[in-house]
């Protein structure tokens, strides 16, 4: 990993940011244009079940962020807190982390609700040399369900997509191997440019039989690089560490990435970044804990959605054990995913901002902020990076 010998902010000098994917706080006020009124996650979840068992995340000052009134809020908050607001136009996984590290979207990707025209799809099958099965909306495992034993009858991918700007394509691993799959989807990507320029190409692998499959976790995204400059790139620029873990890589197209590992789940998340927080480095890491987003929101299983919030609640006194008195912990969201409502697919939300460190005042709140791109500034501002993001650093509220 990359060392800086020139530190200028010598109080902080390595930044913690964990993403818990889709964990938004309630609607945005331009939820009624993207289909949202009604949505919040979080709280949608409390009310459910009548509580939630977050104790950590409490301590942090959650239950006092703008908005919220159905957490707890214990006497001693160890945490500053406050929410922000999605500038960037839409509401999926690649604009929330491209905001929250510094490039907002005046446009949204395109999105295909008919299916994919026949200039992208007629494109890929001929590169590819097979037919498709699909080219349409679906849900993921739905999709399988429905075509996965004349998929492996026919040995065609099985390509759809969602609300989402993506280009998905699923195969049963003992019929297109993982390899090959990885190919095809670096072929769609590099087809899907331009007007077609779709967030991500997905692959879903799978395996089973007719009536058991399974996605595996060898799920891999092919995204476009960032429009912009990043924080990421920033850091790496100026000699800092840069560690992705989870699917940050992916995300980011590897760009401003200095180590990445990929991870099978979100307590295999949580133990990669706490073998790095324990590990001798200086900068950032990054982290995406994504099964709340692609396990439990998009399936709806509000239950699975508390029980995977309280697991990582549960693990979070180890990381701020293991953390320096020279590290600040950023706990942020990229979007919403109500697992309570009908639809099944992102929502238009606030996302947590919760801070923690030596450096950092306790029971201090920041407010609402008007761009996740404030993340970015607030870094840069403890790295003493010359680039506001078009947005503004909240660090002064917070240092000691």
């Amino acid at each position: 990993m990359n060392r800086r010998k020139d530190v200028h902010r010598v109080d902080i000098n390595r930044v913690i940011l964990i993403v818990l994917d889709s964990v938004g706080i309630g609607e945005l006020p331009d939820a009624d244009e993207y289909g949202d009124v009604g949505s919040n996650t979080v709280g949608n979840i409390v009310k459910a079940f009548n509580g939630i068992k977050i104790p950590n995340l409490c301590k942090l000052g959650m239950g006092k962020i703008d908005g919220i009134d159905y957490l707890p809020v214990p006497d001693d908050i160890q945490g500053s807190y406050g929410r922000m607001a999605e500038a960037s136009k839409g509401k999926d996984t690649t604009t929330g982390h491209w905001e929250i590290s510094g490039v907002k979207l005046a446009q949204e990707f395109p999105t295909y609700p008919q299916g994919f025209p026949p200039e992208v799809i007629d494109q890929f099958k001929n590169k590819i040399g097979t037919d498709i099965l699909a080219n349409y909306p679906a849900s993921g495992t739905e999709i399988i369900k429905d075509l996965g034993e004349k998929h492996m009858q026919t040995g065609y991918p099985i390509v759809y997509t969602s609300a989402d700007s993506v280009f998905q394509i699923a195969a049963h691993e003992d019929i297109i191997p993982i390899d090959r799959l990885y190919e095809m989807c670096r072929i769609a990507r590099d087809i899907l440019q331009g007007p077609h320029a779709v967030g991500r190409v997905i692959a879903r692998p799978f395996t089973g039989n007719a009536g058991s499959f399974t996605r595996t976790k060898n799920r891999r995204d092919f995204s476009l690089e960032p429009t912009g400059v990043t924080i990421l790139d920033k850091l790496k620029e100026a000699g800092y560490d840069v560690m992705a873990v989870g699917k940050i890589e992916d995300i980011f197209a590897g760009k401003g990435i200095t180590y990445a590992v990929h991870t099978s789940d979100n307590m295999d998340g949580m133990d990669q970044t706490l073998r790095l927080i324990k590990e001798d480095n200086k900068g950032m890491i990054f982290t995406n804990l994504v099964d709340f987003d692609m396990v439990y929101g998009h399936r709806n299983n509000a239950q699975g959605y508390k029980e995977a919030l309280e697991a990582v609640d549960q693990r979070l006194p180890e990381i701020m054990s293991a953390m320096k008195d020279t590290d600040v912990l950023m706990i942020t969201a990229d979007h919403g995913c109500d697992p309570t409502t009908e639809s099944t697919d992102h929502s238009r939300e606030y996302v947590p901002v919760l801070l923690y460190g030596k450096y950092i005042k306790a029971d201090i709140s920041i407010g609402t902020r008007k761009t996740f791109s404030d993340m970015a500034a607030t870094i840069a501002d403890i790295f003493s990076i010359h680039d506001g993001f078009n947005a503004e650093s909240f660090l002064n509220q917070l240092r000691r």
